[in-house]
């Protein structure tokens, strides 16, 4: 353990978990003297509820803004394959298409590649706002390439974000090299704050040119990735911090967790399902541990749900993703590709279709309010949840057999809450639906009562119908909060004169598998 000595008050080794979130609690983070309450601190926040500064920073950040998410773009770029721990949910030599995984991706990239590759993503889809930098290793054990890569990319388009994904093990050493580089969001993966559970999630880590193992590894990476996370939320870094929920391993403890980094400063709390399906190739996918049902996520994201506010609507991207959250178009931008174009990047366009964006958002947030003002007075108990197609723009504008996800929704006399997605295999092959797969939609969305869809088909809509989701098209291309408290209102109405009886729905299925795309 001498390699921890000298680096500082937090790298003196805690004895547990106990002691851990003592001092977690003596530290302060997202808290009211710094202006971000429990309205200030989440994904959901508006530009009346955060400061002017803070508000500029995730304002048009898909993964720091729920609402965000719905218009804006992100990219990441495969310069940093090299990591400096071992974690038995990764396994980085995989890497599939159809893939939505951390640590997959098809080709890395040189620093002078990324930034050509950058630009040419920007100038074809103006509404990509953030670059980061997730790996497909660790990019702090690789810190030439990546912060060569935000020096230049910082120059090329400075109207771009810059994000960092790291698991925290080296990050103290970077936080002020990070500050330097204008890298304003970091993402740090915190699985735990206990040794011992993090002994059965971490193998070994490589620090201070050794190799540790067991509790003494994860002893380390705990102190060190708490350390890094304080020194960034003072320096005004926002901070999200994601942790995988791996069932009866860490599950429950997680909420610990959250009371650590809420009171370090993170600005938002991600807790991300395992995957851990076994052609994957992971220490977890084979030796059968399993991921959590969507009842068990959502209950633990409930629970950890306070002062800092959860991040539901992450994709658990991968290191080359391109596009809005829920799509990945880095097929359209391979090396050989992007170093064809002939790329004109233009400022004045971007931020024009921007502003064409803010207006959109507007008018969205004006009709959902009208809306919900007709559900004021009303009282019910009753809340249930809803899955919505949806191609983007916070509008209901996918075909039910096209879906490569749902986005789900709860709905009560509140209002509307974001509270996750759903991948599916696509159900519609080359016109025909594939009817092995229906099965699959319905038991991943059979905690909904009812689905929002552009368009679907009597087959698909009969079967969704017996399985007690109700699906509904009569909102095509409309705003997807405005009509769900539309339906809603009806839905009550229903009740409310015996011509339905609201029963509560059932358990659904996290998607594990590779997703089978439409040809």
């Amino acid at each position: 353990m001498n390699a921890v000595v000298g680096r500082g008050k937090y790298a003196e080794a805690a004895v547990g978990a106990g002691k851990m979130v003592q001092t977690a609690a003596e530290h302060k983070g997202c808290r009211t003297s710094s202006n971000i309450g429990q309205a200030r601190c989440g994904s959901r926040a508006g530009q009346g509820d955060l400061p002017t500064e803070i508000w500029e920073k995730v304002k048009n950040h898909p993964c720091y803004s729920e609402e965000a998410h719905h218009h804006y773009a992100r990219m990441h770029v495969a310069v940093a394959p090299a990591c400096n721990i071992q974690c038995n949910y990764c396994n980085r030599k995989y890497d599939c298409a159809n893939e939505s995984r951390p640590g997959v991706a098809s080709e890395k990239l040189t620093p002078e590649q990324a930034v050509k590759k950058v630009l040419a993503v920007a100038a074809t889809i103006p509404q990509m706002t953030v670059l980061g930098i997730a790996g497909p290793g660790d990019p702090l054990a690789n810190p030439e390439k990546t912060f060569k890569t935000f020096e230049l990319v910082a120059k090329a388009a400075p109207d771009i974000k810059l994000c960092l994904s790291t698991n925290g093990l080296s990050l103290p050493d970077y936080v002020d090299i990070i500050a330097k580089s204008k890298i304003d969001h970091v993402t740090i993966t915190i699985n735990t704050i206990d040794p011992e559970i993090g002994a059965k999630i971490y193998p070994w880590i490589f620090f201070d040119h050794r190799r540790y193992t067991g509790i003494d590894a994860a002893r380390i990476l705990t102190n060190r990735q708490l350390q890094g996370l304080e020194m960034l939320s003072e320096r005004g870094i926002l901070c999200k911090v994601n942790s995988v929920m791996i069932p009866h391993i860490n599950d429950h403890h997680l909420v610990e967790v959250n009371k650590a980094v809420k009171s370090r400063g993170a600005f938002l709390h991600n807790i991300m399902p395992l995957i851990s399906a076994p052609e994957y190739g992971t220490v977890f996918g084979l030796n059968g541990q399993r991921g959590p049902t969507a009842l068990e996520l959502r209950a633990l994201q409930d629970a950890c749900e306070g002062e800092i506010n959860m991040m539901r609507h992450c994709r658990q991207c991968r290191a080359d993703a391109v596009g809005l959250l829920g799509e990945d178009r880095s097929a359209e931008f391979t090396t050989d590709k992007v170093m064809k174009m002939d790329v004109e990047y233009d400022l004045d366009v971007r931020q024009a279709y921007r502003d064409r964006v803010e207006d959109e958002r507007a008018a969205k947030g004006n009709a959902n309010n009208e809306e919900l003002g007709k559900l004021a007075g009303e009282t019910s108990e009753i809340s249930l949840l809803v899955a919505v197609a949806t191609k983007g723009s916070g509008i209901i504008n996918e075909h039910f057999g096209h879906a490569k996800e749902f986005q789900i929704y709860e709905l009560s006399t509140s209002g509307t809450k974001f509270v996750g997605h759903r991948r599916v295999d696509v159900y519609c092959q080359g016109g025909y639906g594939e009817q092995d797969r229906l099965s699959t939609i319905i038991r991943g969305i059979n905690d909904c009562h009812a689905v929002f869809v552009a368009k679907i088909g009597g087959g698909p809509k009969g079967n969704l119908i017996k399985a007690g989701i109700e699906p509904v098209d009569q909102y095509a291309h409309e705003f997807i909060e405005k009509s769900a408290i539309a339906w809603f209102r009806s839905y009550l109405d229903q009740v409310k004169s015996g011509e339905i009886q609201h029963v509560k729905r059932g358990d659904a299925s996290i998607r594990q598998g590779a997703l089978n795309s439409a040809a």
